[in-house]
């Protein structure tokens, strides 16, 4: 081949590359907006499938009208307890409100113990102590904290408005998704095969597969279970504003820290209201809660898998610190998948030695 030959192919390649490159990168913009409700709809797809099943067989295996019922119940699932926690922040936020301006809202003095807290004790109590003599002070006096607040408050009510929607999305791709399961499945495999070998291909499918039920029950389905016993407590003792705690719990226990962190102040606020004996119950019934993850993660978690739980849980836990929520399953997948090649390469090693 002469140089001009040589040249022209050259350019050729470069331009075919270019072009590609050009054309992937123009499609990645456009479905940009719509990587994280498909990869939402994905998860919960595969975490859901095995009830699917059962939803379809009970229906005679019909399986669009089963995708269907599958979709309506998911999103009655979704809406309903987000319609009830909206309603008791909103009556809370009401009630507040009006007394506030009628100049009958009250703050109850804070208990003794509140000065035991840590490091926050004696400040909360003197803060507290203010509120309780005379509130309307203590506002002007801490105006800025105050706006600070509020508009924290509201950033977050429209972004978790902004989640709602997206999940809403989601679900009903992931019912698209369970009623096209099986060709869905089959590109897995064919995608994995091809970044690997037709043997490793459909065990990583599978691994993949595998890891996102057992984060979706072992780290999402704890911290469902953790809110949901939390949030019947918080009702049965009548706080104000039950929906919002839950959220917080739900967001601490998905982040592998214990709810007593938020439930320490529920507590404290019990305390200074109700009768000592109900405040004592309700306290150890919180401290229950908090850990019952000690129990439950074994049970749920890596169960029926090769993979440690150690590594699903570092995976799930360094994924949400890079990725947010989302990475609670992609950091589980690709360290379980980084275990395993690691594994593999090891007993390759072993068996040449």
């Amino acid at each position: 081949m002469n140089s001009s030959d040589f040249t022209q192919n050259t350019i050729e390649a470069a331009v075919r590359l270019g072009l590609l490159l050009l054309l992937a990168t123009w499609c990645f913009k456009i479905i940009t907006p719509f990587i994280v409700p498909v990869m939402w709809g994905v998860i919960i797809a595969v975490a859901i499938y095995p009830l699917f099943l059962k939803l379809k067989s009970a229906m005679g295996n019909k399986n669009k009208l089963a995708a269907i019922v599958y979709t309506l119940i998911t999103l009655a699932l979704l809406i309903t307890p987000t319609v009830m926690i909206s309603n008791s922040i909103i009556d809370s936020s009401s009630i507040i409100s009006e007394r506030y301006e009628a100049g009958t809202l009250e703050v109850p003095p804070p208990n003794d113990s509140v000065k035991e807290w840590p490091l926050i004790g004696e400040k909360a109590h003197a803060v507290w102590s203010q509120a309780s003599d005379n509130l309307e002070a203590t506002l002007k006096k801490y105006e800025a904290e105050t706006k600070k607040v509020g508009k924290a408050i509201v950033s977050g009510a429209a972004g978790a408005a902004g989640t709602i929607l997206q999940f809403v999305l989601s679900i009903i791709i992931s019912g698209i998704l369970v009623a096209n399961a099986s060709s869905a499945y089959d590109v897995t495999v064919k995608v994995f095969t091809r970044l690997t070998s037709a043997e490793s291909g459909l065990s990583f499918a599978n691994l993949s597969r595998d890891t996102i039920r057992s984060v979706a029950q072992g780290v999402l389905g704890v911290a469902m279970i953790q809110a949901v016993l939390s949030a019947l407590g918080m009702m049965v003792m009548d706080v104000p504003a039950w929906g919002l705690w839950t959220l917080a719990v739900m967001v601490v226990a998905i982040a592998q820290i214990p709810p007593i962190v938020i439930l320490g102040f529920v507590s404290a606020y019990v305390f200074s209201v109700a009768e000592t004996t109900p405040a004592v119950i309700f306290l150890v019934y919180c401290i229950v809660v908090s850990s019952s993850d000690a129990f439950l993660k074994p049970l749920f978690l890596g169960r029926g898998m090769k993979i440690p739980m150690l590594v699903i849980l570092l995976g799930a836990i360094g994924g949400m610190v890079m990725s947010g929520i989302i990475g609670l399953f992609v950091g589980a997948i690709v360290l379980a998948l980084g275990y395993e090649l690691f594994m593999a390469w090891l007993d390759k090693t072993e068996t040449v030695s």
